[in-house]
């Protein structure tokens, strides 16, 4: 340890030179295997549906269109309440706690639909697996931010959306071979073994420091950054960060320090369900079926949940060279092109299909007429595959850019002070309007067709593009406290200038 002091002394670079990352890694494993049961449960409708309503059907479990629609659309009701309770607990009980705690509603609501002999059984436990989720999406980010180093944090950050496109994509395999009890028992596992895993974790430095604990604060601190490093530079950063920001007030929301990256969340959490993700995940199935696409439907499914986790893990790659704003740009325009395709080759396409025409048509026109069949049949295949693709590239755009960033930017960008609540408050938000428009997406496309909705989601993309090029700023390779002090004065990053001086004393 003395050995390194000097170096520590001579600059910032020496410093992380003696960073140990191994441990901080097995903290945020531990931590985002609650978002791996989140993406495992927000989909688990989209195979199972198909045999609720089935004609062989358990009568007891069998579903009409409204109360499939009800089991597809409750997860997010049940992520409202999870986001609602999130707001408190993640500053009463703290971060860590507070994904422990998900494990409940989660083992419950599983345990529900996999002995479910009642419809009911299905819906609440379909509810509070929503509510796990709710809860995790809250204060997973935030926890992974509070005990990353800026080196690191970016691509980190990226790995709460990346075992949630992981969970998703395991559901989607597993729902080809295994029973839908099973899959149901098999999703109360990951949550199980979080607990355990998170017991031996510490808690969030920034949370202790600010609870007056400092000799745990900086215990913590050097289990995720190794014996080598000298954490006086890094908890002195954080306490100054909490000594800046005293209790908050509802006038003080006012202020730009707050209500600029609160907004700039909320935004972004609305903006992000609104560009149909949700909707497109959880019918996938039946999405394809309407589409005529020439694959079987649970196929193109397990196809799209790979290109998603690729894509995610790209993005990761890129987090911390790239920056978030080129990752966002290129995520909106890849959005738009698809869902401008998906609007226009489904415009083209009635839903539900036209009749096969009468039998008199078809007639013995020889060599001419094979010919002409072949080449229909041709074309047919072709832009079958369009829903397909475009859906494909759709995904990809979504988790290169809008999926990972918006989580890992609400957990740079907002105040220490209001974290807890304003987390919680932008997943309340992003529920909301993901069950809005998972209801509306079966109404519109019954009454209009795919291209009422796809034509929604290109729209909100241009948004996307524009909110991302005025508003949202480039976090890349800045530390939190940097990013607080680019609010708190609306024009710079660094911190040792101005009335930010006492930073250096």
């Amino acid at each position: 340890m003395d050995e390194n002091t000097p170096l520590l002394n001579g600059g910032a670079a020496s410093t992380e030179s003696v960073i140990s990352n191994s441990r901080l890694f097995l903290a945020v494993f531990s931590a985002v295997l609650g978002n791996y049961n989140f993406g495992y449960s927000l989909v688990y409708s989209s195979p199972v549906l198909p045999k609720f309503q089935s004609p062989d059907a358990d009568p007891r479990l069998r579903m009409d269109t409204e109360q499939a629609a009800w089991f597809g659309s409750i997860f997010s009701l049940g992520a409202v309440a999870g986001g609602l309770g999130a707001m408190l607990l993640n500053d009463l009980i703290g971060r860590k706690l507070s994904i422990m705690m998900s494990a409940v509603p989660s083992a419950i609501g599983y345990m529900l639909m996999g002995g479910a002999v009642d419809l009911w059984m299905l819906h609440l436990g379909r509810f509070l697996t929503g509510v796990a989720g709710g809860m995790t999406a809250a204060s997973i980010p935030v926890y992974i931010s509070e005990i990353s180093h800026k080196k690191v944090r970016g691509a980190l950050g990226s790995c709460p959306q990346i075992t949630a496109v992981f969970g998703t994509l395991t559901l989607y395999v597993l729902g080809l071979v295994v029973p839908w009890r099973w899959l149901a028992v098999a999703g109360a596992i990951p949550a199980v073994v979080m607990v355990v895993l998170l017991t031996f974790m510490p808690y969030s430095p920034r949370r202790l420091l600010s609870l007056g604990r400092e000799q745990q604060a900086e215990k913590a601190l050097r289990w995720l950054r190794g014996s080598q490093y000298d954490t006086r530079t890094e908890l002195s950063a954080i306490q100054h960060s909490i000594n800046m920001q005293p209790k908050i007030t509802f006038s003080q929301l006012a202020t730009p320090i707050y209500y600029k990256p609160i907004l700039i969340s909320v935004v972004m959490r609305f903006l992000q369900q609104m560009t149909g993700i949700t909707p497109i995940l959880v019918y996938l199935e039946p999405i394809f079926a309407k589409s005529n696409v020439s694959l079987k439907s649970s196929y193109d499914a397990a196809i799209v949940g790979l290109v998603r986790l690729l894509s995610v893990a790209v993005a990761a790659s890129l987090m911390d060279r790239a920056g978030r704003k080129a990752l966002l740009y290129t995520s909106s325009m890849l959005m738009f092109l698809s869902t401008l395709t998906l609007t226009m080759s489904s415009y083209g396409t009635p839903c539900p299909p036209v009749p096969a025409p009468p039998n008199h048509t078809v007639l013995d026109h020889g060599p001419n007429f094979d010919i002409s069949s072949t080449l229909q049949l041709g074309h047919q295949t072709a832009s079958s595959l369009i829903p397909l693709i475009s859906t494909v590239v759709f995904i990809f755009g979504y988790a290169m850019g809008w999926g990972p960033i918006t989580w890992l930017l609400m957990s740079e960008v907002l105040p220490l002070v209001a974290r807890g609540v304003a987390s919680g408050l932008c997943v309340t938000v992003s529920w909301l309007t993901a069950f809005a428009l998972t209801h509306a997406f079966t109404h519109l496309t019954d009454s209009y067709g795919l291209y009422v909705p796809y034509l929604i989601f290109t729209v909100v993309c241009v948004f996307c593009l524009l909110f991302n090029a005025v508003c949202i700023p480039e976090t890349r390779g800045r530390s939190l406290e940097e990013i607080e002090n680019y609010f708190r004065t609306g024009r710079t990053f660094t911190i040792n200038q101005g009335d930010s001086s006492a930073q250096s004393s």
